[in-house]
């Protein structure tokens, strides 16, 4: 049944893909936009300019979508079907490479047609940098750093939990995602409250950003890139980025596409300036199209890796606990029993 089990995850995850590749996401009731609304009336109970403040509201946004996975992992434990059913449900609501891609796309014609306005309108469905007076380059640049990043968050991460803790870690990596765009953010409001939620983030993101960046370097030539290129750009400027994650996927990406990222952001309010990652020019709108392949790409050799884990690796490594457990049993069994006979020759 354990099996039959991680089988029937492996094809939810799979399915889920599928729905997210050919359908993008749901246009209306959108469970991740409830989410957002549930949290944000969350927030406005438990805010204090604090991070104890900040890690009881994580806890408590990201603790019930987990116990929501854990109840139809416990519901459907003898059910298959129904497992695969609900964990490609999940997957399709949780992934947003389909959505990436058609941003990236309409930002690319957008700037082909010199419709600057339409191209600045458009960069908030990517991130939070202030567009008023970004011209191609630096909307260009901020597209595929977008891009990049938002592979690992959106497609790869995902997938490399549910395959990793099934509906649970779909749930409640998505959850820990959204929190960290909403509240995660160096703002006056959030510098504090937010760093519970930001570290958590960087935490579950840690190997699913650089299995990007790798990723990113092994498909380049489909996107007309150098492997070579990417992966000495990615060694040489991944620890370069203030963020431990996002280096790892916008310097496999620059080198990849043979661009120069980085540069001086400018959010609302505020502003930062980030070392270079790369090489060449400066992003165009012809670069876009590569970076949306590229970024196509990686999300399927991911689902191949998250699709084969539940029953592979995923089997071993529940064999290995299991025999822990029973090890650890032993020896317990034998503590007690060594311990009541020391006792039973004392008295």
């Amino acid at each position: 049944m354990r099996q039959t089990l991680a089988a029937a995850n492996a094809v939810g995850l799979v399915a889920g893909y599928a729905l997210d590749t050919l359908l993008g996401d749901p246009r209306r009731w959108h469970p991740v936009a409830g989410y957002g609304q549930a949290v944000a009336a969350l927030e406005r109970r438990t805010y204090r300019p604090d991070p104890l403040a900040g890690a009881v509201f994580t806890g408590l946004a990201v603790g019930a979508p987990v116990l929501l996975g854990v109840a139809a992992t416990l519901a459907t434990r003898h059910r298959p079907v129904s497992r695969a059913v609900l964990v490609a449900a999940g997957t399709w609501t949780v992934l947003g490479g389909h959505t990436l891609r058609h941003e990236a796309t309409v930002m690319r014609r957008a700037l082909r047609r010199g419709d600057l306005l339409a191209a600045r309108n458009r960069l908030g469905h990517l991130c939070g940098r202030d567009p008023a007076l970004l011209e191609e380059p630096e909307l260009a640049r901020a597209t595929v750093e977008s891009v990049a990043e938002n592979t690992s968050d959106a497609v790869v991460a995902p997938l490399l939990w549910g395959a990793f803790a099934g509906l649970p870690g779909l749930l409640g990596y998505r959850a820990v995602n959204t929190l960290d765009a909403m509240v995660g953010h160096r703002s006056p409001r959030y510098a504090r409250f937010g760093t519970p939620a930001a570290r958590l983030d960087d935490l579950l993101n840690l190997v699913p950003a650089r299995l990007t960046g790798l990723l990113t370097i092994a498909v380049a030539p489909t996107a007309h890139g150098e492997r070579e290129q990417a992966w000495r750009v990615w060694r040489r400027d991944r620890n370069d980025h203030p963020s431990p994650n996002a280096g790892q996927c916008e310097a496999a990406m620059a080198g990849a596409l043979g661009v120069r990222l980085g540069g001086r952001n400018v959010y609302f309010g505020r502003s930062e300036v980030r070392p270079f990652l790369g090489d060449g020019p400066r992003p165009e709108a012809r670069h876009l199209k590569r970076a949306a392949r590229i970024s196509g790409a990686v999300g399927l050799a991911a689902l191949g890796v998250a699709a084969v884990y539940p029953v592979t690796l995923g089997r071993l490594v529940a064999l290995a606990a299991r025999h822990g457990r029973r090890t650890a049993a032993r020896h317990g069994r034998r503590t007690v029993a060594r311990t009541a006979g020391a006792v039973t020759g004392r008295w």
